[in-house]
C-alpha cells in the first residue's frame, strides 16, 4: 500500500526539527547553474508535457482559456546536503517535485487552467533555521531569480494574453509574493490576474498596495492565503510566524469562522482518492484550525499538530472547484466591462 502523502511529508517535518546541518559558508558553496527556460527540460510541467503521475490524479487536459503558474514548496531538506540552493538537474529533486508537489498540489488547479511549473533553485530548508537563517536573503534571491526568469519566459512565449492564476505553497508562496509585487501589484498585468492562491506563509492584509485579500468565493484579481494547524493547538512560533497573518477560509472562501463536515468537498490522499466530508475547520487569528481528517491511517495524524504540509491536500477538492468558479467569474466580469 502506498504511503500517505501526509506521512511522507510528516517525516520530513519531524526530521527538520533538528538543527544540525552538514554545511559550509554560503560564499564558499558553489551555486548550481541557472536553468534555461527555453529548454523544456527545466519545466516540471508544460501544456503537452504533463507527467504521468499528474494524469493519475486529474484526467483534465490542457488547451484551456486560462493559465496556472505554480511554484512548489521546499523539498530540499536533507541535513547532509551542503548546498544552500537546489541543483535543478538532480534526478532525486526533480522526481520529488513531480511525485509530491505536482501530483498532490498543483493538480488541484489543473481543471481551471493550463499548468506551468518551472524547476527552480529553491533554498534549502535550513535557511529558515537559526543560525543558518542569516543566509536566507542571499539564498532566497537565487531562488527568486529563477522564478522571475521562468515567469518572464512564460509571459513572452506562452501566455498570449490569457488570464492567469498564480498558485504555490510555502517557499513557493514566498516566491509568488515577490512575483505578485513585481509583476501584478498596480501594473497592467493585474487585469489578467484571476486569483493568487498562496498558502503556507505569513502574509498580512497590507502586504500589497493594490492587490487585496479576496473575501468572497467569486472575487477575482486578488489573493487568498492560509496556514493550517490541528484544532485547539497553537504553534510555539505563533507570535512570530502566524499571528496577524491573512487567513482565508479555504472551504467557503468568505468570512465564515467555522465550517461543518458537509461543506468540505474532499481531501486528496495518496491512493488517488478524494475523501469528502472529512474535516471541519475554524478560523482563528492567523490560522486555520482543522479537525483530524477522516482518511485512511488518520490515527497517525492525531499525533501531529502542524498541518502545514497539507495546506493544499486537506482542501484539494474545494480548491479545485473554487479555481474553476473564479475563472468563470473573471470571464463574466470582463465581458461585462467590455460592454
Amino acid at each position: 500500500m502506498k504511503k500517505s502523502i501526509f506521512l511522507v511529508i510528516v517525516s520530513l517535518l519531524l526530521a527538520s526539527c533538528k538543527t544540525t546541518y552538514n554545511t559550509q559558508s554560503f560564499d564558499a558553496t558553489a551555486v548550481p547553474a541557472a536553468p534555461d527556460y527555453s529548454n523544456s527540460k527545466y519545466w516540471a510541467v508544460l501544456p503537452g508535457q504533463y507527467p504521468e503521475s499528474l494524469k493519475e490524479i486529474t484526467t483534465d487536459g490542457f488547451d484551456k482559456n486560462t493559465d496556472v503558474f505554480f511554484v512548489y514548496p521546499t523539498l530540499l531538506t536533507d541535513k547532509k546536503d551542503p548546498l544552500w540552493n537546489a541543483d535543478v538537474n538532480r534526478a532525486d529533486l526533480r522526481k520529488a517535485v513531480i511525485e509530491q508537489s505536482v501530483k498532490y498540489q498543483a493538480s488541484a488547479f489543473a481543471k481551471a487552467g493550463n499548468l506551468y511549473v518551472p524547476f527552480y533553485r529553491q533554498s534549502h530548508y535550513k535557511i529558515y533555521v537559526p543560525p543558518y537563517d542569516k543566509e536566507e536573503k542571499d539564498s532566497r534571491m537565487i531562488a527568486y531569480q529563477d522564478v522571475k526568469a521562468a515567469f518572464e519566459y512564460y509571459l513572452e512565449h506562452y501566455n498570449q494574453g490569457r488570464p492567469i492564476i498564480i498558485a504555490s505553497h510555502s517557499q513557493g508562496s514566498i516566491m509568488c509574493g515577490m512575483l505578485l509585487q513585481e509583476f501584478f501589484d498596480g501594473t497592467p498585468l493585474q487585469k489578467q490576474l484571476v486569483a493568487a492562491y498562496v498558502p503556507g506563509v505569513k502574509f498580512q492584509d497590507d502586504k500589497f498596495k493594490n492587490l487585496k485579500k479576496m473575501d468572497s468565493p467569486l472575487a477575482t484579481g486578488g489573493y487568498v492565503s492560509w496556514n493550517t494547524y490541528k484544532r485547539d493547538n497553537y504553534p510555539s512560533s505563533y507570535e512570530k510566524w502566524y499571528k496577524g497573518a491573512t487567513t482565508t477560509n479555504p472551504v467557503t472562501w468568505d468570512n465564515k469562522i467555522e465550517t461543518t463536515f458537509d461543506q468540505h468537498l474532499g481531501v486528496l490522499n495518496a491512493d488517488g482518492k478524494i475523501y469528502p466530508n472529512a474535516l471541519r475547520l475554524e478560523v482563528v487569528d492567523g490560522l486555520i484550525w482543522s479537525s483530524v481528517p477522516k482518511i485512511p491511517k488518520r490515527f497517525f495524524l492525531s499525533f501531529v499538530k502542524n498541518y502545514h504540509f497539507a495546506d493544499i491536500n486537506l482542501f484539494w477538492k474545494n480548491i479545485e472547484q473554487n479555481a474553476v468558479n473564479r475563472v468563470n467569474a473573471w470571464y463574466q466580469k470582463n465581458k461585462a466591462d467590455a460592454r
